[in-house]
């Protein structure tokens, strides 16, 4: 496990999809996520099959947040060129950690 960083502070568990499966799996299946996942690469998502709304932030190539939208569940995403990351959390969590447009994160471990 993982945490997800920003400014130094600890804003939440972090898991990490890297491989094609990983990703492809996300978070379908479950009912719920404490904290958040990366995926990357990642230039769009979907929440077919979701059980749950999520907040997706777009993330360049240095995690700094360049796009952030809640989506419904059984939407289709629209890419993102400038993402090289995807970072999806339960609907809301963005708004309790002040997550935001430019915003720099670091994954720890």
């Amino acid at each position: 496990m993982a945490w997800l960083v920003r400014d130094g502070e600890v804003l939440a568990p972090l898991e990490v999809a890297e491989t094609v499966a990983a990703r492809s799996r996300g978070l379908l299946g479950r009912d719920g996520i404490d904290g958040a996942l990366l995926l990357r690469p990642a230039m769009s998502v979907h929440t077919l099959g979701m059980r749950f709304d999520i907040d997706v932030a777009f993330c360049d190539a240095e995690l700094v947040v360049v796009a952030t939208t809640g989506m419904a569940r059984w939407r289709l995403g629209a890419p993102r060129l400038r993402a090289r990351s995807i970072l999806e959390a339960e609907a809301g969590a963005f708004d309790r950690w002040g997550l935001r447009p430019g915003d720099a994160l670091e994954v720890r471990p």
